[in-house]
């Protein structure tokens, strides 16, 4: 029997990121149907039962809708956000028949199929459900909410005091709900300055700060199976601009290593940009690169800025802080050191689009070949032929 009430309380629940590329592929690619699956990097050992309640709470899901007070929200906050995606957005609502949990034994698998439009919505609830039941279920208890909100507090003054700006980036790998609620509450009643924003739109509605975040991985992964991994980097970037014409201008860059993307972030799409996003290697060597082709490009990198998003704790922030400032603009997502602090070990899971299928086209294989090789995602076959296209070493 399904659960009657959404454990999540809203569709915009979410990050932003998925509803900003959800409009650019209700526009561009309609047609197109995609794949994904969870990914265990934690080797977590679930619970007896655990695909059961993930279950009743996916079902639970298709109850959600937009309501009209948040299409206000969207629309008064988002002006990018066009009239037309924000209607088929009122109208939208989860199919869970899209989702398919399978439990064995300790393991967990979880599958999405269906219309890329449509399944675009489902990985970062479904993370932040398998992270929410997982604690429930083996019955692990975190620190009360006085404490949540006393970590938070001393967090985010040390940021103030380093003079940065941060944002949430924690939904997927939250410990709760009701967790990052308190944390994002603790940001924006203390964070003065520093605190810009949460990746949550939800979470950004409801203390009335901004939404943040552009794209992610999986629009450059279908972008290489439409078009080719030597077209991928240019194509994602051509289209995200024909879609925001200037908004939304942080790209990420190591989908296929940034060296890759660095070759074809030319100077038009250097100045079209606002910046972009740090997600794996070493976030110092990622700088020294991006100030160089700045520079290479006559572009003055202080003009610019780095988002920082590759598992940040403070310690790493002082680091990456001394050496950018006055040399390029940087900015900071902290995602599970924020929302998951909690006295109790943070899941390590993903959820990856494995295939897509463009235009009614066969089914294909996508890949990422990020800045450390230890996150290559996919088919080995398949990240063998994106490696020689592309002459990774």
């Amino acid at each position: 029997m399904a659960a009657t009430t959404s454990i999540l309380p809203s569709i915009l629940d979410n990050d932003f990121y998925k509803f900003t590329m959800q409009q650019c592929v209700v526009n561009l690619f309609p047609k197109a149907k995609a794949r994904y699956q969870f990914i265990n990097r934690g080797k977590h050992i679930f619970p007896a039962g655990f695909a059961e309640a993930l279950r009743d709470a996916v079902d639970a899901m298709a109850a959600l809708k937009l309501t009209r007070d948040e299409k206000y929200y969207l629309a008064a906050t988002c002006p990018y956000l066009q009239p037309t995606y924000l209607d088929f957005l009122q109208g939208y609502c989860y199919d869970p028949l899209e989702v398919t949990i399978i439990q064995e034994e300790g393991n967990v698998l979880v599958t999405i199929e269906g219309y890329w439009y449509r399944t675009i919505l489902w990985e970062v609830p479904l993370l932040a459900l398998i992270s929410e039941l997982f604690y429930k279920l083996h019955n692990m208890h975190r620190v009360d909410d006085e404490k949540v909100k006393s970590i938070t507090q001393d967090k985010i003054k040390k940021y103030n005091q380093l003079n940065v700006t941060v944002a949430d980036f924690g939904t997927r790998r939250r410990h709760s709900y009701a967790v990052q609620k308190l944390v994002v509450e603790t940001l924006k009643e203390f964070g003065g300055k520093s605190f810009v924003g949460s990746s949550n739109v939800h979470l950004a509605m409801v203390n009335q700060t901004k939404p943040i975040g552009t794209h992610a991985h999986e629009w450059f992964m279908f972008h290489a199976a439409k078009y080719g991994f030597k077209m991928a980097n240019a194509m994602s970037l051509q289209h995200w601009v024909d879609v925001y014409r200037g908004d939304l201008g942080i790209a990420l860059s190591d989908t296929y290593t940034t060296e890759v993307f660095f070759t074809q972030f030319d100077k038009m799409f250097a100045k079209l940009f606002d910046g972009v996003r740090h997600d794996s290697s070493d976030a110092i060597e990622f700088a020294e690169k991006t100030i160089r082709h700045y520079k290479s490009l006559g572009i003055d990198p202080l003009s610019k800025t780095i988002t920082f998003s590759d598992a940040l704790n403070y310690d790493k922030v002082v680091k990456i802080a001394d050496y950018c400032r006055g040399k390029i603009g940087m900015s900071f997502g902290i995602g599970t050191n924020l929302t998951n602090d909690v006295g109790l070990k943070p899941m390590n899971i993903v959820i990856k689009l494995t295939e897509a299928c463009p235009e009614n086209e066969e089914w294909i294989a996508v890949v990422k070949l990020s800045d450390e090789k230890g996150k290559y995602t996919g088919n080995a076959d398949m990240i063998q032929q994106a490696k020689e296209v592309l002459k990774i070493d």
